[in-house]
């Protein structure tokens, strides 16, 4: 699945799975659970084989309150994974980073997309890396208005109106990019569930997904086994949220989401292909 592959399939109302792989110590539901390179690569060739369309690969946690990972610690952790499945796996492989070094790195390995929770606005040179890599790139909401920082991102957040003003800040990033040459086709939106925002903002946020379609673009949506997933569901541990990230998933997708970034690949392929049966069947 070639950049224009991708973007077929989602111009083409498919719904693409992201499958989570975070080569880290600290991550907020698996933390260490694949820190290692053959963990890290066994569990994306078992979320390739289970639906994933694409495996997002990142050494860093941005969970709220996490430490910045050097350049070099985060490469070692990410590029063994990727030179490790590039040729193995026929899922697009998928950087998660801040960092222009490690995109740059990443897409020598063999990475197809770049995924950066601060919308290319962390680094001064990731633009510039982007416009140059011809790779898709996803734009996320979040951290690009927090400096960067996972650390602080939850200190009381406050928007007078959430919906729109990360709709606008969007938009504006969209803007940015694209004056730097990364073509608007190359674009993929995330509106940062869970970053920089409270559970209240996380809902309403989801409840008017549809005000993205404004924008013309892809939307993606990660909302997997995240706090206020296990607030609505009464479920403190993050590795028992599935049932309640399913559910935001699905609705996520009835609103216009295009890729689904989550944990349990498997039962959300699962649920996605009953729930669309049924839609095409009430159609």
């Amino acid at each position: 699945m070639k950049q224009h592959e991708i973007r077929h399939e989602l111009v083409n109302d498919d719904v693409l799975l992201m499958g989570i792989v975070n080569v880290t110590p600290d991550s907020f539901s698996d933390g260490g659970t694949f820190m290692g390179p053959r963990a890290a690569i066994e569990h994306a060739r078992q979320l390739a084989l289970e639906g994933a369309d694409i495996i997002d690969i990142g050494g860093e946690s941005t969970r709220p309150g996490a430490e910045l990972v050097s350049v070099e610690e985060e490469l070692s952790r990410v590029i063994p994974v990727i030179e490790g499945l590039k040729s193995t796996i026929s899922a697009k492989i998928s950087i998660d980073t801040r960092k222009a070094a490690v995109m740059r790195a990443a897409i020598k390995a063999g990475a197809d997309i770049i995924n950066d929770v601060t919308a290319l606005q962390y680094d001064k040179d990731s633009l510039n890396v982007a416009a140059n890599s011809h790779c898709p790139v996803i734009l996320m909401h979040g951290l690009s208005e927090q400096g960067g920082d996972p650390k602080t991102m939850q200190d009381n957040p406050v928007y007078e109106n959430v919906v729109n003003e990360v709709l606008e800040t969007l938009r504006s990033l969209v803007g940015v990019c694209e004056k730097a040459g990364i073509n608007k086709t190359r674009l993929i939106i995330d509106p940062g569930i869970g970053f920089g925002k409270t559970a209240d903002h996380n809902i309403e946020l989801l409840a008017n997904l549809g005000r993205f379609g404004e924008l013309g673009l892809p939307l993606l949506i990660g909302a997997s086994r995240k706090g206020f997933v296990g607030l609505l569901g009464g479920e403190s541990d993050a590795l028992k949220r599935a049932p309640g990230s399913i559910a935001a998933a699905l609705f996520a997708v009835s609103q216009g989401a295009k890729i689904l970034r989550v944990h349990d690949v498997a039962k959300t392929r699962q649920a996605l292909s009953v729930w669309r049966a049924l839609e095409e069947a009430k159609a």
